[in-house]
């Protein structure tokens, strides 16, 4: 029973310790790709294409967020070390093509890759400095290639609605490794797949198999939008 206890209280610690944006550290990553037509089809957002125009019709990187075990995360964790352009600027290329920001008024992206840093990156510092962090993210970006593991399943961005269980399969083929798949809702109010969520292990370097999923469910059969 004190042991029990004790486990409660350092779960309850973290939880609160997480809510401060205080890092205690971190078990792993959740890296996470997103479709743009997806999220350009649903009324929960504003869709605004960057100045450069329409990005390609492939899955853009979301974030790279550092995470709990028992299902919270660390945020905002360090206010004196703010998003940095300058500290990657040999990666803002590729940046503005694999990490594209889709939100209104359209941007170049360097809004959204502030946010990422400063709610996320800067609770993996420890073992990512800011180069690193969006580095890492883009090197991710190339080796999962997540919508090449699913055409090459025949599960196309087409507007048609796949098996939930093929688009996992599909994509565990191609990674290694086990996705969770987030949804959002079309203006029909169609389920639809939004989101790519893979792991990474706590010193950024290696793929694993994720923990703990986030909560949420798809239903069995989903979309999948053009763009």
């Amino acid at each position: 029973m004190k042991f029990k206890c004790l486990a409660l209280i350092n779960l309850l610690v973290l939880q609160y310790l997480a809510i401060l944006g205080i890092s205690k550290g971190f078990d792993f990553f959740y890296f996470v790709q997103q479709w743009p037509g997806s999220y350009c089809d649903s009324d929960k957002f504003s869709c605004c294409y960057p100045p450069t125009g329409k990005p390609a019709a492939d899955f853009s990187i979301h974030g790279l967020w550092p995470n709990y075990i028992n299902g919270s995360y660390p945020q905002n964790c360090d206010p004196n070390n703010p998003f940095n352009e300058s500290e990657i600027s040999d990666l803002i290329s590729s940046m503005r093509t694999n990490w594209p920001s889709l939100a209104c008024p359209s941007s170049s992206g360097e809004s959204f890759w502030s946010h990422e840093w400063e709610k996320h990156g800067t609770c993996s510092e420890s073992v990512l400095d800011q180069h690193s962090y969006f580095e890492t993210a883009l090197s991710l970006r190339q080796q999962t290639k997540i919508l090449q593991s699913l055409t090459s399943a025949g599960i196309n961005p087409d507007g048609g609605s796949y098996s939930m269980g093929n688009i996992k399969d599909a994509i565990k083929e191609g990674t290694g490794y086990t996705p969770w798949i987030e949804c959002n809702e079309d203006s029909s109010g169609n389920s639809q797949l939004y989101q790519v969520y893979l792991c990474l292990d706590s010193s950024g370097s290696n793929l694993i198999e994720c923990p703990v999923f986030p909560q949420g469910e798809c239903g069995s059969e989903i979309e999948f939008p053009t763009f």
